[in-house]
């Protein structure tokens, strides 16, 4: 893991207590060792505790409540696996990814800055502008009332998923495989809202905000805004989204009203979404230059220092696979294996997948299900039958419909972007 990581709560409350609340929750202490929290830290301390606090006033300062003590524990979600607490990262491990349809408590997080203080759906509002003939400021009970809601199960991951296992690594969250998700998400169409705003013709570029803070608690200063060329934003399936599995969005994922960019990297799925203006240029805002959300324009040597003027923007995310049952290291009962899993391939469809359990000697084509709608991923089975008692290792390999496999191997990027190496879990037949 890169040495420069941010530190996150636990390691800057042992280093300075005092420096940890004024930088983590804004919150600045006094002689008798009480402090105030101001309007965005006690909007993140409650998000992390899963409730408003009633008497933050008299909170000691120098500490961490006692509800974070268990940091894999976080408020609405399950088993999640906790990266980084400044700001809120958590990823879902293989194995609580085998439902068809991820569940709102399994669904990843991947926060940028500090979650808005205040969430009220019925207050919230979204304004469409920039370069379009009809600028319009929608509430959410406009979105429904005006545009046809629709649901579709959509994949999203973080362009970083599986950077860990970059050698040599990779600087940003240390995301394994649980970065990725499929839940049924309820909302409206942004290119039908778009439409009904008239896209200027010079328009090129969307542009997102959302009203979380910067985590140096500055107003108006952005954690991240970025956009997509207008092709993909006039993509039917992107949604304008308000529910998720038949519920409110889960506040850590964006409550109450969100952006799903499916096929593309999730950071172009703004949460807490309260404008998107058009633009005559590539957007420019927070992570959507330098290298944030690039790649370089050609293979690299791992390690090579690339220039800046040779990154590209990702667009549509690889073909990929993730094997959900068996879980790694478990034993296998009489040789037989039920193998389970799920494969996509951004703006692309999964043609096929394929199982080896001979180190990729030979494989094993896996029964694959379409997708529920495009963009959703895809389910498949397999039984694998083990020869002899021993260690064996499940590879998996999907292939899009564009005949494009995944590798051995990482490609890798000084960024730790976009690793679909094939997916592998470690049994045992004793």
């Amino acid at each position: 893991m890169p040495s420069d990581k941010q530190p996150g709560l636990f390691e800057l409350y042992d280093q300075d207590p005092d420096k940890a609340d004024a930088l983590v929750f804004g919150r600045v202490a006094n002689p008798d060792r009480r402090g105030f929290l101001r309007g965005a830290g006690l909007t993140t301390m409650s998000a992390m505790v899963g409730a408003a606090i009633p008497f933050a006033a008299n909170m000691p300062s120098g500490f961490i409540p006692v509800a974070l003590a268990n940091a894999d524990k976080i408020e609405g979600k399950d088993g999640l696996t906790l990266l980084n607490d400044r700001p809120l990262n958590a990823e879902t491990p293989a194995h609580l990814l085998d439902d068809a349809i991820t569940p709102t408590d399994r669904h990843f997080i991947r926060n940028n800055g500090i979650p808005p203080e205040d969430v009220d759906a019925d207050a919230w509002t979204l304004t469409i502008d920039g370069l379009v003939d009809n600028p319009m400021t929608l509430s959410i009970a406009d979105l429904k009332s005006r545009f046809e809601v629709v649901t579709e199960a959509l994949t999203i991951e973080c362009g970083g998923n599986g950077r860990s296992f970059f050698d040599p690594p990779a600087k940003g969250n240390q995301w394994t495989l649980g970065a990725v998700a499929c839940s049924n998400w309820t909302g409206v169409r942004l290119a039908d809202v778009l439409k009904a705003a008239g896209v200027k013709d010079n328009a090129i570029y969307t542009a997102h905000v959302g009203a979380d803070l910067h985590l140096s608690g500055k107003e108006g200063k952005l954690p991240i805004s970025r956009g997509m060329p207008i092709e993909k934003a006039m993509n039917p399936h992107n949604l304008i989204a308000f529910e998720q599995n038949g519920a409110a969005i889960h506040p850590m994922n964006g409550a109450p009203l969100r952006l799903v960019v499916p096929g593309w990297p999730g950071s172009c799925s703004q949460k807490w979404l309260t404008r998107i203006w058009l633009r005559d240029q590539v957007h420019d805002g927070p992570k959507m230059t330098g290298t944030s959300y690039r790649v370089p324009n050609r293979p690299v040597e791992p390690g090579e220092k690339v220039d800046k003027k040779d990154f590209d923007i990702i667009h549509a995310m690889p073909v990929k696979s993730l094997i959900t049952s068996p879980e790694t290291g478990r034993s296998a009962s009489g040789g037989k294996v039920q193998v389970r899993g799920h494969a996509w391939a951004g703006d692309d469809r999964v043609a096929r997948v394929d199982l080896s359990i001979d180190f990729g000697a030979t494989w094993i084509q896996a029964d694959l299900d379409d997708p529920v709608n495009p963009y959703a991923w895809q389910n498949f089975r397999a039984e694998a039958t083990l020869p002899q008692k021993g260690y064996y290792e499940i590879w998996a390999r999907a292939t899009s419909d564009k005949g494009v496999a995944q590798p051995h191997a990482i490609a890798w990027n000084p960024k730790g972007y976009l690793n679909n190496s094939m997916h592998r879990v470690a049994v045992r037949y004793a």
